[in-house]
């Protein structure tokens, strides 16, 4: 038998890698950047001696036993994922790679390898941008991989009495207990608010002072873009204008509400512009997506249920969103609780239905007016811009062209393209929070390419991609204005500037 190669791609859980047979010696851990020297401990124990066994039935506490295991087989090892990979790209990691981590999943699955510490990691790490599914010419529904298992690993903790990753107080009270409740989240800025007004934020920020508060909550401090003048929540309902084409309902989110509203606000009026006849039920709530990726499944079924009940999917033509990651969370409904897969559910329970149908109606704002055929705005906006795709846009939901159309009718406006534009940001909903090193890296990347460009305006699809790259352009004295392509669009429509 061979030995493994004792280069940087050969840490202890590579032994999974099926392409090669492998020594029984376990092999020269390595120490990647985004691992803690507790996570490369024992190498022997991280890297059992595997052989090519047929699957075996999961065991009760396998976090993969809810997964469909033809998923695992459709990934055939090209390779073409790696260089759309995020992690990969950044830490040349083969197990911070899609198919890496596809058959560390498996090999958990086939009892082949425990889930041990530094295996847990390498998943983690995972931003579940999807970019891999864009590149994959096997078309591997990665996502519907890696959102049961961490579910998954989260159920198995709880099984073995472990504490669950999701189980220390930040998730607990920030992450679950106030993001996804805006009137609580909204209420909790107030100091915040009143910090911006005396300027004590640029003050800590400035200083470095933030830095001496908890690692997570330091990070918030940092992330809080400019907070406007609260606006008044948005009605039940807004006529078109002219002619009326379509009759919609807008989803407005929990964080995207709360720091966006107005973003909520020029959806409403261009889809108004464009002949849309808009409801917005009142009674609709968070999307579910902070705790399903989070690996906590039951609270967002829940969500789930609420939404479905909340909107009547018969009534509209289409249902909506102009956050990329709740679109996509939204769009998933449909499959994520079948069977009582990734959930507690023995068999499909009653609400399935409807949250098919839910599902089915749901569009992103940039994809409903493009199919529709956007109304040109008559305003012009003389400035160049730069486009970044917000992965759960673009990858998950498969829109890339649209924004970018609606975008070029809007006179005077030059759209100049991004390097590596598919390339996540690192915000990946909470993931900025939760690996901030990671995230870090990724969004200097994402800068260095924006400045390059020489775009003083960059428009994104995204809440947490407005605040991510904002984040970092105000950490690094970059000055450049975020925007939402319904913003942008608003503004045409108003024949007003945009404002820095």
């Amino acid at each position: 038998m061979k030995e493994l190669p004792k280069d940087r791609f050969s840490s202890p859980v590579w032994a999974i890698w099926g392409l090669f047979e492998m020594a029984s010696a376990a092999p020269e851990i390595d120490a990647t950047p985004h691992l803690d020297a507790a996570e490369t401990a024992d190498a022997a124990a991280a890297a059992p001696r595997l052989s090519p066994i047929a699957p075996k039935p999961a065991a009760n506490g396998n976090p993969a036993a809810g997964m469909d295991y033809e998923l695992l087989l459709d990934c055939v090892h090209c390779g073409l994922c790696t260089a759309s990979c995020p992690t990969y790209v950044e830490t040349g990691n083969e197990n911070d790679s899609p198919r890496g981590r596809i058959y560390l999943m498996r090999a958990v699955r086939d009892g082949r390898l425990e889930l041990g510490h530094e295996v847990r990691r390498h998943l983690e790490l995972c931003l579940d941008c999807r970019a891999c599914e864009t590149a994959c010419p096997s078309g591997v529904q990665y996502g519907r991989l890696i959102e049961p298992f961490r579910v998954g690993m989260e159920q198995a903790a709880a099984a073995n009495d472990a504490r669950p990753k999701t189980g220390d107080w930040f998730h607990k009270y920030i992450l679950f207990g106030l993001f996804p409740y805006p009137d609580k989240l909204r209420q909790s800025l107030r100091p915040a608010r009143i910090a911006q007004a005396l300027g004590l934020d640029r003050l800590l920020i400035g200083s470095g002072l933030w830095r001496l508060l908890p690692p997570r909550l330091g990070r918030l401090v940092t992330m809080l873009p400019r907070l406007e003048k609260p606006l008044p929540a948005l009605p039940e309902f807004l006529a078109a204008k002219g002619r009326r084409r379509a009759r919609v309902a807008l989803f407005t989110g929990c964080v995207g509400d709360v720091l966006f509203r107005q973003t909520n606000w020029a959806t409403a009026r261009v889809l108004q512009e464009n002949g849309c006849d808009v409801l917005v039920p009142q009674n609709q709530v968070c999307c579910g997506a902070i705790h399903f990726h989070a690996g906590s499944s039951d609270p967002a079924r829940e969500m789930a249920d609420k939404n479905a009940a909340a909107f009547d999917p018969s009534g509209v033509d289409a249902i909506i969103v102009n956050v990329a990651g709740c679109g996509s969370m939204l769009k998933d409904y449909g499959h994520h609780w079948p069977a009582g897969q990734a959930s507690s559910l023995p068999v499909p329970d009653e609400q399935q239905g409807a949250r098919d149908q839910f599902a089915n109606k749901v569009r992103d704002c940039s994809e409903f007016l493009d199919q529709l055929g956007l109304i040109a705005p008559p305003g012009e906006i003389r400035l160049t811009a730069t486009y970044h795709d917000a992965c759960h846009l673009v990858h998950a939901q498969k829109v890339r062209e649209q924004p970018r159309n609606l975008l070029k009718k809007i006179p005077g406006l030059r759209l100049v393209e991004l390097a590596e534009s598919e390339l996540c940001c690192g915000a990946a909903g909470t993931y900025n929070l939760t690996e901030p090193e990671m995230a870090e890296r990724l969004a200097r990347r994402k800068l260095a390419n924006i400045r390059a460009t020489g775009a003083r305006v960059v428009i994104t699809s995204n809440a947490g991609c407005l605040l991510q790259i904002a984040r970092e352009a105000r950490m690094q004295g970059e000055t450049l204005k975020i925007m939402h392509p319904m913003d942008v669009l608003d503004l045409a429509y108003r024949r007003e500037s945009v404002k820095f």
